[in-house]
Formats: structure tokens, C-alpha cells, sequence
């Protein structure tokens, strides 16, 4: 029987009084669901605009010296809108003026943004008759902007200790000296996380407008399966190749603790969206592959020199020359005399000669320095790789009936994925070519 369990809500799920209601009906079909994480108001249709980005453009405007109250009048009048639908008790006009006071006396743009969620919080605290908390007081970074974790366990723990039924919204904390500081976007899943294992939760779950994760990128594949169950190690490489449901960042909170997080359909309540735990559940079927997704816009650095293999620190060196840019890796293939470094376009373009330049001097008269723009890289994820033979096969024999060359590969030594990469042309037909080898 579950005993606790943190349910976060997104933009879309708290956009209107409406859909504050789903919200209710969802929290009484489970009494174990006692903690709410709310985010900001988001878009009620396609060209509505979201709070957050009316509270950035408030403060931009006042930075600026321009006049911002016909922009923050829309944003107090979608709190007004439901606090008057829902017959709420609570004065939000008031606390509107404070934050209005607040943007025009030049407070930060990360406290401007936090309005957001900090409002939704406080409507939902009113609605459900729960307690606020606000999140500047349990989420802690420390001075250098960083999350504090040990910090923020201690304090919201302290906060939560006692089983009160609570609202803390998503999205901000605080430093040491009360300084309001926000996550990246779409951060109210970490405040989720963060809260899911100070409460040492059943499960987190995390409720948004889709149900759960899909294998593939739905404008690619179409009617793409649906993901029942999936390790946080798997979610990892799917999330950093482009899977966007839930926000990267959140996993570790929960992955530490062992918490498993649930993604859910605001809309479809009863549908039991996508589990992630922490090891493969008991299933009795494990489908080879979990998920496909891919980036485009790479570009391959090869370099070349003789007898590269006995030159120490050479690898060393030209990774130092990116490092000295401010450009991350993404990968890395070697050969005997040569390594090929993958990285961002759009982070080499800024510096790209100069990179060139540098990387050239290493290899001087021995070597060569050649440059590939326009590779998509593409990750096949799953735990069932592992257990089947043929996998690699199964999957470059797709790709080569449909004709697609493929220009890099690389399995790390825990098979949990394998990555190619190909021709921007190629990206969608890749995807295409693996998904319908596995999935049909």
C-alpha cells in the first residue's frame, strides 16, 4: 500500500480553473497523493502565451526603462480568471501588486520568474485547502549558483516532516542569503525530485499532457509504441539525445534515493502512463530496444598523424584545444593513427578557424586535419541488448536496405545503446529504417 507520494503538475495541466479541477479529481482518487509541486499557468491554446515567458518579458521591459504594466496585466488576469472561476477565498490582487511593486523596483529576473509557480502555488494551496510552502525556504543554492543537495535535503525535509498535506511550487529556491534563484526551464520536475526524496515518497509522480514516453519522435514515426517501463540509466541516454518529457536534471534526486517516478496524463487520469525505476522491473517480456532518438547538426573533427598510437597525451592535447574554447565533446572513435572528435555546429562556429588552427599545429607535418559538417547522430537505447544476439546486426542491415551510410559508430562497453551517426539528409529515414526493424 502506498504511503506518500509527490505529484508534480506542469504548465499545461494548470493553465485554467478547468483544468485546477482535473488536478483536484486526480489528488482525491489517491489519498496517498499529499504533496504538490505546481508549475507555472501555460498555455490554454496554441497561440496563448505561457506566464513565465510574460514575467521574462516584464522584467526585460523595466530593465530596459520601458513601461511593463499592459504586459503584466495579462499575467494578473490569469490568476484572477481562476481564482474567480474556482470562488477562491484567497486576496490574489494583493500579492499581484506585490510582484508588480516587486518587477518595478528591480528585483532580479529569476525572482520575477518565480512568480510564476510561487502564484499558481498559492491559488492551489487555497483551492485544496492545503498548506504552502514557499520553496525559498527549502531549496537551497550556494554561492556560486549551484544546488545545494545536502542543504536542500535537510531543510525541506525539516519542512515536510510532518506529514501535512503541502503545495511547494516548482521551478525556484533560494541562496543563503534569501536570494531568489530559478532552475532551467521546465525546472519544476526537479523541485518534483528534490521533494519526492526529502519525503522519502512511494513514487514521484510527474503529470504533464502526454502519456508517458513514446519510442520515437512522433513527427518521424508515425503512431510511435508506447514506453511502459524504462531504467533511469536508459532514460538518461534518452533524454540527453532528445527525449523531452521529463526534465534531465530531475532523474538524480530520485535515482539516488531509488524512488520510482511515474509520467502521467493530466487528461487521461486512468491511463497508467511510463514507469522509470531504478533497475528493469519484473517483466515478463523485455523488448530488445526501449527508444530511438537523435540530434542533427554535428560536425566531425578527424585528425590524423603518424603513429599517433605511440605519442603520449596526444588525445590529451587536442581535447585541451576545445576545452580552451568552451566547447564540450560529444564523441570520440579512434583509430591507430587517427581520432575523430564530434562536436556541436553551432558551439565550433564562433571559434571554428581558430579550433582548426590550433588542432593543426599538433599534427604539423606529420598528419592532416579534415572537417565534416552535417552529421545527425542517432541513439538505439535499450536494456534487451544486452540478452540479444544480433542486435548490431539487426540494426545496420535496416539502415543498409534503406540504403543510408553510415558515417560513425560507437557501443559503450554496457550495450546499453548503440549510436550511429549519418548525413543530416538521412536523419528521419534512419530513425524510420530502426524503428520498424524492431517495433514493425
Amino acid at each position: 500500500m502506498l504511503e506518500k507520494i509527490v505529484t508534480k503538475f506542469g504548465g499545461s495541466s494548470l493553465a485554467n480553473a478547468h483544468q485546477f479541477k482535473k488536478v483536484r479529481n486526480i489528488l482525491e482518487l489517491e489519498p496517498a497523493r499529499r504533496y504538490l509541486v505546481p508549475s507555472a499557468p501555460g498555455k490554454r491554446f496554441k497561440e496563448d502565451e505561457k506566464v513565465t515567458d510574460l514575467l521574462y518579458s516584464c522584467w526585460t521591459l523595466n530593465h530596459n526603462g520601458e513601461d511593463f504594466n499592459s504586459q503584466f496585466d495579462k499575467v494578473a488576469a490569469r490568476y484572477t480568471d481562476i481564482a474567480r472561476d474556482l470562488s477562491l477565498k484567497i486576496d490574489i490582487n494583493a500579492h499581484l501588486e506585490e510582484v508588480r511593486a516587486g518587477i518595478a523596483a528591480g528585483n532580479s529576473r529569476d525572482w520575477c520568474a518565480s512568480r510564476g509557480e510561487y502564484l499558481n502555488g498559492l491559488l492551489m494551496a487555497d483551492y485544496l485547502g492545503w498548506r504552502f510552502v514557499d520553496s525559498a525556504k527549502g531549496i537551497r543554492f550556494d554561492e556560486n549558483g549551484n544546488l545545494d543537495e545536502e542543504k536542500t535535503q535537510e531543510l525541506l525535509s525539516g519542512l515536510l516532516a510532518d506529514g501535512v498535506s503541502s503545495v511547494i511550487p516548482g521551478f525556484f529556491g533560494a541562496r543563503a542569503d534569501g536570494e531568489v534563484q530559478t532552475f532551467s526551464r521546465g525546472g519544476s520536475d526537479i523541485t518534483g525530485a528534490l521533494v519526492a526524496r526529502a519525503v522519502n515518497a512511494d513514487v514521484y509522480e510527474n503529470w504533464t499532457d502526454v502519456s508517458g514516453f513514446l519510442m520515437a519522435d512522433p513527427r518521424i514515426v508515425d503512431n510511435p509504441a508506447e514506453i511502459g517501463s524504462i531504467t533511469y540509466k536508459e532514460l538518461r541516454e534518452l533524454s540527453y539525445m532528445g527525449a523531452s518529457v521529463f526534465h534531465e536534471e530531475a532523474m538524480f534526486p530520485v535515482h539516488k534515493a531509488g524512488i520510482p517516478t511515474n509520467i502521467r496524463n493530466t487528461n487521461k487520469p486512468y491511463h497508467p502512463g511510463t514507469f522509470i525505476c531504478l533497475n528493469a522491473p519484473n517483466e515478463v517480456y523485455v523488448p530488445t530496444i526501449t527508444g530511438i532518438f537523435g540530434h542533427k547538426g554535428y560536425t566531425v573533427i578527424s585528425v590524423e598523424k603518424v603513429m599517433m598510437n605511440n605519442e603520449i597525451g596526444f588525445g590529451r592535447r587536442v581535447l585541451q584545444v576545445l576545452e580552451n574554447h568552451g566547447i564540450s565533446f560529444e564523441h570520440v572513435p579512434t583509430g591507430i593513427d587517427n581520432m575523430c572528435v564530434v562536436v556541436s555546429s553551432e558551439s565550433l562556429a564562433p571559434c571554428r578557424e581558430q579550433v582548426l588552427a590550433e588542432i593543426g599545429e599538433l599534427v604539423k607535418d606529420s598528419g592532416s586535419v579534415t572537417v565534416h559538417d552535417g552529421m545527425s547522430i542517432i541513439a538505439t537505447v535499450g536494456r534487451g541488448m544486452v540478452h540479444s544476439c544480433g542486435t548490431a546486426a539487426r540494426l545496420f542491415s535496416a539502415m543498409s536496405k534503406a540504403r543510408i551510410n553510415v558515417r560513425m559508430i560507437d557501443q559503450g562497453s554496457g550495450e546499453l545503446s548503440i549510436l550511429v551517426g549519418v548525413d543530416d539528409k538521412d536523419y528521419e529515414a534512419t530513425i524510420r529504417a530502426i524503428y520498424h526493424e524492431f517495433v514493425g
